[in-house]
């Protein structure tokens, strides 16, 4: 597949964008700290938000940093700060031609705002990389014959990070936990995370809303429970006396997934009306057309980095599956370069497997001589050395006659200068 990579300044800021992550609770996306510095600061998700009036200065200021990860660059446009009639927010989301319904309320009011007042840079920056991710979620989607709106659930989840990392496990553009995303098959190990791998983890994500559509059939309770967790919904809907539409159930949601549906109501109004809000496409600083090709090797990026002159950096963006820098081998993997690469990967697969391969790849055993005791008073054997304890009694003499040596090959094996030796002390046989 040939993928158009748009590089802007969200790239440039990948390690501070590594560390988004979202709040703690038993659903399936998770986001509520993030590391700076080996420091913990709380970070308030937009979903997890009711008004400014409930958080504290402290609260407030990490959000602000939260998004900074986005706000590198200036867009070009000016940015408009009018607050417009409710009359137009509500006409405005009844064009959008969607399936899933998206009624207006305060609350989605207070986020619509959030986003086109408080966030416009971030705005910018979404509206730049979608160009990129959309395509894939939109084939995605209209293979399983799902509402494309679905597509703005990642720009909550990781602000279209495929890096993004949840102190709670979550990971990835959709922020699966990995129970989830091995039940709905992603390769979820050592060496590979196949939830930062934006491909298969759509995939994964289609197999998962498709499954909680046809419990719930309707699409504001699986967004929900894509937040909380189906339990947490089914519980609304019992405290709600059975009735099976979110905004009934509202009151009875963790406080995070009330926000969460209203979050995803006003992220399909800013996508879609940020320009009528002065919010312009972040610039382009480089447009990198990728490809991708399989391999059955193990292969460290290291090799292909030093022998393609591609900087590691732009190897693990282009595949941030492979936690450790490893591609395993055996069965076949997926390796994305930038396209004007691949031939020359492949004229050149043999030298850079062969590259640094002791010290990146063959640097681990497969096999190792296990510790063995013998026959001979309570020696053993490690790696081809035979470990002897001296005893009471025991001569040089007598010990290189029990191990068919010699007594100058004992000293020599152990260093020693003298023919005295003391019971306890062990003596190596290198035979």
């Amino acid at each position: 597949m040939i993928l158009f990579v748009l590089c802007i300044a969200i790239f440039a800021n990948a390690q501070e964008a590594d560390n988004l992550v979202k709040p703690d609770n038993p659903g399936i996306l998770k986001t509520d700290s993030l590391v700076i510095q080996d420091t913990i600061v709380p970070i308030i998700p937009f979903y997890q938000l009711w008004n400014d009036s409930d958080l504290t200065d402290i609260e407030m200021r990490a959000l602000d940093w939260s998004l900074q990860w986005l706000d590198t660059t200036d867009c070009i446009a000016m940015h408009d700060t009018t607050t417009l009639p409710d009359s137009v927010y509500k006409a405005r989301l009844q064009a959008l031609p969607c399936v899933i319904e998206l009624p207006y309320n305060e609350r989605v009011r207070a986020f619509i705002l959030r986003y086109v007042k408080r966030s416009p840079k971030q705005v910018a920056r979404l509206m730049r990389m979608s160009e990129y991710y959309f395509p894939i979620f939109e084939e995605a989607l209209g293979r399983y014959g799902l509402p494309y709106e679905l597509k703005y659930v990642p720009i909550i989840e990781s602000a279209l990070n495929p890096m993004a990392h949840s102190h709670a496990g979550a990971a990835g553009l959709w922020q699966f936990m990995p129970g989830t995303g091995k039940l709905f098959g992603l390769e979820i190990n050592s060496l590979v995370d196949e939830r930062m791998d934006p491909l298969k983890s759509t995939e994964a994500a289609c197999r998962f809303l498709s499954s909680m559509y046809n419990v719930y059939q309707d699409w504001n309770l699986v967004i929900a429970a894509y937040n909380c967790g189906s339990g947490n919904v089914n519980k609304a809907i019992r405290r709600a006396e059975g009735k099976r539409d979110f905004w009934s159930i509202y009151p009875y949601l963790p406080r995070e997934t009330r926000n969460y549906v209203p979050i995803f109501i006003a992220a399909n109004y800013a996508m879609n009306y940020g320009q009528e809000h002065g919010i312009c496409k972040a610039p382009i600083e480089k447009i990198m057309i990728t490809d991708t090709i399989c391999t059955t090797q193990r292969m460290h990026l290291q090799q292909v980095s030093d022998n393609l002159a591609i900087p590691m950096e732009e190897l693990r963006r282009l595949n941030p599956q492979y936690s450790r820098d490893i591609v395993p081998g055996g069965n076949a993997y997926s390796l994305c370069l930038p396209a004007d690469k691949i031939g020359l990967f492949i004229d050149k697969e043999e030298s850079i497997l062969a590259y640094k391969a002791d010290s990146l790849i063959n640097n681990r055993r497969a096999e190792i001589d296990l510790a063995k005791v013998t026959s001979i008073n309570g020696a053993y054997r490690v790696n081809g050395v035979t470990y002897y304890t001296i005893k009471n009694g025991d001569s040089l003499s007598t010990i290189a006659k029990k191990f068919h040596c010699t007594v100058k090959q004992l000293k020599q094996w152990n260093g020693l200068t003298n023919d005295t030796i003391r019971a306890g002390k062990k003596l190596k046989i290198c035979k």
